[in-house]
């Protein structure tokens, strides 16, 4: 599954007598969390030193080893990550906030986020030990054991969760291109094979992209899922304003009850946190970009990261306040879950929309499921069992993609 690395000493992860100072404000944060973990294990964590001579010597899933990413492949990893379907019901989350405090939260929210990813980005490397990992940074700051079991349930839910969603999601699309595409869609005599066969046909199809060995691997996958996400973005955009504000539509709350509107308002802010996910596999994407420890900077790989970060999210803007804004201007309070079924017509775009989805979350599925396949992997290749394809591949990839369908 991965290739050995032929020089482990890039990795050495000896700690340095001599560390220079991160940012103002993370200089701060570095020396609470350096002195605490100095203060329970007295100042060695080997945990840390185990995981990066282990990503050097089987590239693990998660490790970025002998990769030779850029800010480019950072910029549609994190495209990827972030801008999914969920884009799509930013124009219903508008009906409950309306225009003031949903272009307030909105741009809020993309701030508040960016400056989580930035925060994240500058603590990848640390004293010369990369985090590759979300959960090591965990670890790092809250010890070994507490970091772990603090973290990793959360970021299992948070992935499988999402690979549940992306599941159904993928379902419904291949669906609804089935029933509009098939001979007898006129007539409406199209023989139904149910939502459930859908989802498990994406499934089989990501029991095969499963096989993929790492992130840096994925680029490929992860670059036309990318180009997808914008491209069906670009799509709800340019329908949304040709179709222009119809007659029905009303910029209020009057059809709704005072219990609907405070029920919608709380999920108009979950749709809003659900769209700007991608946190969660940051560390893992900017593990992909080589360390050159001869820089003479503490966290070298911070600036083509974050330079990747801020072209994913001026792309994000474009989606995420363009869909948002252009939909609920068009549809107002008639606005549905989804803007696509709402727009409707002319139908043959929005069948080729629903397939750049489906082509979208190919990508995203996998994106989310590399951590799990790396966490299942490192376990095994810790315990001696060698990664080769025939064997890791489909004992991890395999089982795992199927398992989330079962879940849906």
């Amino acid at each position: 599954m991965g290739e050995r690395a032929m020089n482990v000493t890039d990795y050495d992860v000896a700690p340095s007598a001599k560390t220079l100072p991160l940012d103002h404000q993370l200089g701060t944060i570095e020396s609470g969390i350096a002195s605490r973990n100095d203060s329970a294990s007295g100042g060695k964590i080997g945990f840390m030193d185990q995981n990066n001579k282990l990503d050097a010597e089987y590239a693990l899933p998660g490790g970025g080893a002998n990769s030779n990413a850029s800010w480019v492949h950072a910029a549609f990893h994190n495209i990827t990550a972030m801008v999914g379907a969920g884009v799509l019901g930013l124009p219903s989350a508008m009906v409950y906030l309306q225009w003031p405090a949903g272009i307030t939260i909105m741009l809020v929210a993309w701030i508040a986020t960016i400056y989580g990813l930035w925060q994240l980005i500058e603590l990848h490397e640390i004293k010369g030990r990369r985090f590759n990992r979300y959960h090591e940074l965990g670890q790092y700051a809250l010890g070994p054991r507490l970091g772990l079991w603090t973290v990793i349930p959360c970021q299992l839910i948070v992935m499988i969760g999402l690979d549940i969603v992306y599941c159904v999601t993928a379902g419904k699309a291949m669906y609804y291109v089935y029933q509009h595409t098939c001979d007898g869609f006129e007539t409406h005599t199209c023989r139904s094979f149910g939502l459930s066969s859908w989802i498990v046909i994406f499934a089989i199809i990501q029991m095969f992209l499963s096989m993929v060995p790492n992130f840096h691997k994925l680029s490929a996958i992860s670059l036309l899922a990318a180009v997808m996400s914008i491209s069906y973005s670009t799509i709800a955009i340019g329908v949304s304003a040709h179709a222009g504000r119809q007659p029905d539509a009303e910029y209020n709350l009057d059809g709704f009850t005072k219990a609907e509107g405070i029920f919608g308002i709380f999920n108009a802010l979950g749709t809003i946190a659900f769209a700007y996910g991608g946190h969660n596999v940051v560390l893992e994407i900017q593990s992909t970009i080589p360390s050159n420890p001869k820089a003479g900077v503490e966290n070298p790989t911070a600036k083509p990261m974050m330079f990747g970060v801020w072209i994913a999210y001026a792309l994000v803007a474009y989606c995420y306040f363009g869909v948002g804004f252009a939909g609920y201007h068009a549809f107002g309070s008639k606005t549905g879950s989804q803007i696509m079924y709402s727009l409707g017509h002319p139908i043959w775009v929005i069948c080729v929309a629903e397939i750049m989805i489906i082509v979208h979350v190919c990508g995203s599925f996998q994106v989310y499921a590399m951590p799990v396949y790396d966490m299942i992997e490192y376990q095994l290749v810790k315990r001696g069992v060698p990664n080769g394809f025939s064997l890791l591949g489909w004992c991890t990839g395999l089982p795992t993609s199927s398992l989330w369908p079962s879940l849906a």
